[in-house]
């Protein structure tokens, strides 16, 4: 709209583009550079929910979950210096997850830039390897032409992060302009020809394989991708912590690819004729290490399905590349006739029966079985749970035990960075109160960020939080026993009873130290209806699911 007699401040400008851009969330540690920023959004409370974390890190974080959860880019609003380069891990966690995220960054006044002012840094130069797109508004006129290409160029082609930044003075500035209207993504379409040559591929095979990835996957497009799959009996395989793509449930899923992956689903990858992969980008831990398929060409003919074309044959030459979105694609692929799998039925049911025995709990050391603690929590979660997880070896745990059923979410950095799992859990909650959202995170992890659960509290709402304490921080324990064995350093923690801090909070507040013990004491955590922790102690010993410290040493004597 055109503002009334006198403009509107930078800051009020920039807050109704917010809302006409469909933001309902802002995640946010205040500042006071972006103090006119604060004051407008006061006006928009009925429309945008404000969220204050309690460290920039957990405001980039709870945005990043937010663009996974939903699709629409999250919005993180952080004071300028200390406070941007806090929120710069979770830009990069969004720039290698795909995830579609706006940064509005404070900045010092346009008149002092290049005096070294007080906390005064050049963020098109922080962020330039981590962002989509780094800029300044220095005039309030144009905030609605920068925003308006920051939200489409976040959500089109490969989704990531746009990070804006935003001079004090500016804000403050009153001028008359006009609103744009709301962003449209971009999103291309397979082609009828690719289309063809792909059901002609899919003719001739008889080992392939589904490799499903990336961000962009609406409700539609996950049921369309799932019912191709059954329907043609199509193996189908999840890339690193996107297992929520498809219901692992159903008989055609096969596993997921992750640093802790069954080794029998990694050869037969490398065994496939055909390995479709759509959405994912194929990153490292995907491919582990690049070492299933060969480069620059891969033994197994590569259909690679991809939003961004600069990402088809980046790492891997495919022999059919197709750029589309992931709506789009499903989409195409519901409208082909139905595929006959009964040439590769044998290979899809050894795949299947691969996959059915690596969930079922192995001997672990110590009188906890983290598997069957993670079977059972599987079981009694509802369909539409969202879990959230954070970096670190315990993960392994929710990769190989935990069931992604029907609406349920898996929201965790693929890029790896610890201090995601609480912040994330807390987000999604507050975006989705009425759905059951469990955090799995490690005590290194916890201690990172695990303050946001007073966040919870101050919104309301109860997460239920897995803590798993081995002491330790185990990724790094096991390259040390790995590559200098009985050279340990720097890597053991003195933590606190994270149960009795959790209570100390007001919350629920329970320890674990034996199998038996967690059943009981995870329905006392779900029927608390309060911000509830359990504390798993667990034998550092078990640094994964197949890896013990014990033999990591054997092996290297």
């Amino acid at each position: 709209m055109l503002n009334s007699v006198g403009g509107r401040t930078g800051g009020q400008i920039l807050a109704d583009a917010l809302r006409i851009h469909g933001v309902d969330h802002v995640f946010l540690v205040p500042g006071e550079s972006y103090i006119a920023l604060l004051d407008a959004l006061y006006d928009h409370q009925a429309e945008i929910k404000v969220v204050n974390s309690r460290c920039e890190i957990s405001a980039a974080n709870m945005a990043e979950a937010y663009g996974k959860l939903t699709g629409r880019p999250g919005v993180a609003i952080v004071a300028r210096g200390p406070g941007a380069c806090h929120a710069s891990v979770g830009v990069h966690t969004a720039y290698q997850d795909s995830t579609p995220m706006i940064l509005l960054v404070g900045q010092v006044m346009r008149g002092k830039v290049g005096r070294e002012a007080v906390q005064e840094l050049d963020y098109r130069l922080l962020f330039s390897q981590t962002a989509k797109w780094v800029t300044q508004i220095d005039d309030a006129t144009r905030i609605p032409e920068v925003m308006t290409h920051a939200f489409h160029l976040a959500t089109s082609g490969r989704p990531g992060p746009v990070v804006v930044a935003l001079p004090k003075d500016m804000l403050s500035d009153r001028r008359e302009v006009e609103d744009a209207p709301r962003y449209q993504p971009i999103r291309p379409h397979p082609g009828h020809g690719q289309l063809k040559e792909l059901r002609l591929r899919l003719a001739s095979a008889r080992r392939p394989i589904l490799l499903l990835g990336g961000s962009g996957w609406s409700d539609e497009a996950r049921d369309a991708i799932r019912a191709f799959s059954v329907a043609g009996n199509l193996p189908t395989c999840s890339a690193y912590r996107r297992q929520d793509i498809f219901d692992t449930s159903l008989p055609t899923y096969i596993g997921d690819l992750s640093p802790d992956t069954d080794p029998r689903l990694v050869q037969r990858v490398k065994d496939a004729d055909l390995l479709l992969a759509v959405g994912t980008r194929l990153d490292e831990l995907t491919t582990m290490g690049y070492s299933v398929m060969t480069i620059p060409v891969p033994r197994q003919a590569l259909v690679h399905v991809h939003p961004d074309a600069n990402e088809i044959g980046r790492v891997f030459q495919p022999v059919l590349g197709i750029q589309s979105g992931m709506p789009e694609f499903a989409s195409a692929l519901a409208a082909l006739s139905p595929i006959d799998g009964s040439r590769w039925s044998g290979w899809t049911e050894a795949a299947r029966a691969d996959r059915v025995a690596n969930t079922r709990p192995a001997p672990e050391s110590g009188e906890l079985n983290i598997g069957q603690c993670m079977r059972l929590l599987s079981d009694r979660a509802e369909e539409d749970a969202i879990y959230t997880c954070d970096g670190g070896n315990f993960s392994s745990w929710i990769s190989r035990y935990i069931e992604f059923r029907g609406r349920q979410r898996h929201l965790g950095p693929i890029s790896g960075a610890m201090g995601y799992g609480v912040p994330a859990a807390v987000c999604a909650k507050v975006v989705r109160p009425d759905r059951r959202v469990i955090a799995f995170v490690g005590d290194g992890g916890f201690m990172m960020t695990g303050q946001e659960i007073v966040t919870a509290f101050d919104h309301g709402v109860a997460p239920l939080v897995i803590v798993f304490n081995n002491g330790i921080y185990g990724t790094i324990r096991l390259h040390q026993e790995r590559d200098y064995p009985g050279r340990t350093i720097g890597t053991t923690l003195h933590n606190p009873p994270f149960a009795k801090l959790m209570q100390v909070y007001g919350g629920w507040g329970e320890a674990v130290e034996r199998t038996d013990d967690f059943g009981p004491a995870l329905e006392r955590a779900l029927g608390s209806g309060k911000p509830a922790l359990i504390e798993l102690r667990t034998d550092p010993n078990q640094l994964t699911t197949r890896m013990t410290i014990d033999r990591l040493r054997q092996s290297g004597s």
